[in-house]
C-alpha cells in the first residue's frame, strides 16, 4: 500500500473517532430544545445561529497565536501552580443555614451561598480537572474537596454562568442533580443538564435581563463578555453573571468575563452589592477581552457599586500562564490603592455578611508552597 495513502487512511480514522466520541459522549452535553431555540431566535444577543456579546468581542485563533500560546506551555514552570497540594478549611453544613447570609469558596468559581435561609451554589464545577478527560487540563491544586460532593447538604439551587468545562462539570451534577431543587441557567444550557439526567421541570433558563424567583430572592440574569462552547458548536449557549438580592444581603457574581461597560450598567440598575464575587485569573494578552487582568477587576467591583469583593477564578486550576497566586496579589495592591474593601478567604472557609462582620483578609497562599 502506498504510505501516503496509509498515513490518509489512518487520518480519516483518527477524525471520525473524534468527531464520533464527540458527537456521542454525554459529557459534551445535548442539543436544545424547540422551545429553547425560539428563544434563542428572539434574543436581541443572537444572530445567525450564536450567541453574541454587547461589544466587538474576539480572540485571535490564527496558527501564529496558537503557537506562541503552546510555545509558552512548554516553557518552565515558574510557579504556575503551587509547589504542593494546597491545604482546604473543612466545611460542614448544619441542619439549617446561618441566620445571616454567607458564602464558602471552594476554590476557582465555585461558591456555596447561604442566603435567607436557602442554599444555592454557584457553578458547582467539584470535579478533578477543567476539561472533557481527566488526563488533560491539568489537575486541582488541592488533593480534596473542603466538603465532597455526597456530604454537602440538600441545595435550593444551582446557578450557571456558562457551559465552559471548568464551569459545568460532567460528573459534579450527575452527584449534584439528586440534592438539587431548581437550576438557574442561561439560555441553551438546559440541554446539557437535561441529557445528564435533570428533569426539565427543575431548570429554569434565562436570557440578559430576564428575572427569576427563589422563595423571594430576586435573581436577575446580567451580561458578561465572554464565549461558550462544550464541543464542535461554539456560542451556542449563551453565558451571563448574576445579580442575586436577597433580604440579608445583594449580591453580584460575574461569572467569566471581560471588561466592559455592562458593568456599570449593572451597577445602575442593579446595585449595589454588598458583596462581589469578582472573576481575577486566568488571564492573558492574547485572549484580554473575554478575561479581565485583576485591575480591571477591581474597577469592574466599583463599577457595579460593591462593597466587599471575593476574588475568584483562581486558587484551583492553572489555565493561563501567569503564576498562581499573581491574581490575588495584583488584586490586593489595586484595591488598596482604590479604598476596596477585599477578603481572600482559605479555600472552604466561609465569609459572612452583616453588621459587624469582619472579612477573611490573611494572605495565606504566601506560605502554601
Amino acid at each position: 500500500m502506498n504510505v501516503w495513502l496509509a498515513i490518509a487512511i489512518v487520518l480519516i480514522i483518527v477524525v471520525v473517532t473524534v468527531y464520533l466520541y464527540i458527537r456521542l459522549h454525554p459529557i459534551f452535553g445535548g442539543r436544545p430544545s424547540e422551545e429553547t431555540r425560539k428563544r434563542m431566535n428572539q434574543s436581541g444577543h443572537y444572530s445567525k445561529g450564536k450567541f453574541i456579546n454587547l461589544l466587538e468581542t474576539s480572540v485571535d485563533h490564527g496558527l501564529k497565536n496558537t503557537f506562541s500560546i503552546l510555545r509558552d506551555m512548554l516553557k518552565k514552570d515558574v510557579g504556575r501552580r503551587p509547589a504542593k497540594p494546597l491545604k482546604v478549611v473543612p466545611y460542614t453544613s448544619s441542619s439549617n443555614p446561618p441566620e445571616t447570609a454567607a458564602v464558602t469558596w471552594f476554590g476557582h468559581s465555585a461558591l456555596l451561598l447561604e442566603l435567607d435561609g436557602k442554599r444555592i451554589f454557584l457553578d458547582p464545577m467539584l470535579g478533578r480537572a477543567p476539561s472533557p478527560t481527566p488526563i488533560v487540563g491539568g489537575k486541582r491544586y488541592s488533593d480534596r474537596l473542603p466538603c465532597e460532593i455526597d456530604e454537602l447538604p440538600e441545595l435550593d439551587a444551582v446557578i450557571l454562568s456558562h457551559d465552559h468545562y471548568d464551569h459545568l462539570d460532567f460528573v459534579s451534577i450527575l452527584k449534584l442533580r439528586d440534592k438539587v431543587k431548581t437550576f438557574f441557567v442561561p439560555l441553551g444550557v438546559a440541554a446539557h443538564l437535561e441529557r445528564w439526567g435533570v428533569h426539565p421541570g427543575r431548570i429554569r433558563e434565562y436570557d440578559w435581563g430576564e428575572e427569576g424567583d427563589l422563595d423571594g430572592i430576586r435573581l436577575v440574569c446580567t451580561p458578561a463578555r465572554h464565549f461558550s462552547g462544550r464541543s464542535l458548536s461554539g456560542n451556542s449557549t449563551l453565558w451571563c453573571s448574576w445579580a442575586i438580592h436577597g433580604r440579608e444581603a445583594r449580591i453580584f457574581y460575574s461569572g467569566d468575563s471581560g471588561y466592559g461597560p455592562h458593568f456599570a450598567e449593572i451597577g445602575r440598575k442593579y446595585g449595589p452589592f454588598d458583596l462581589t464575587l469578582m472573576e481575577c485569573g486566568q488571564y492573558d494578552p492574547r485572549w484580554a477581552s473575554i478575561h479581565m487582568v485583576p485591575e480591571e477587576s477591581v474597577q469592574a467591583h466599583e463599577d457595579v457599586r460593591g462593597h466587599v469583593m471575593l476574588p475568584i477564578h483562581w486558587g484551583a486550576f492553572t489555565l493561563a500562564l501567569h503564576p498562581w497566586t499573581e491574581p490575588v496579589e495584583r488584586a490586593r495592591v489595586e484595591a488598596a490603592r482604590r479604598g476596596v474593601v477585599l477578603t481572600t478567604p482559605r479555600i472552604g472557609e466561609t465569609v459572612r455578611l452583616g453588621p459587624g462582620a469582619e472579612y477573611p483578609s490573611s494572605t495565606w497562599w504566601r506560605t502554601a508552597d
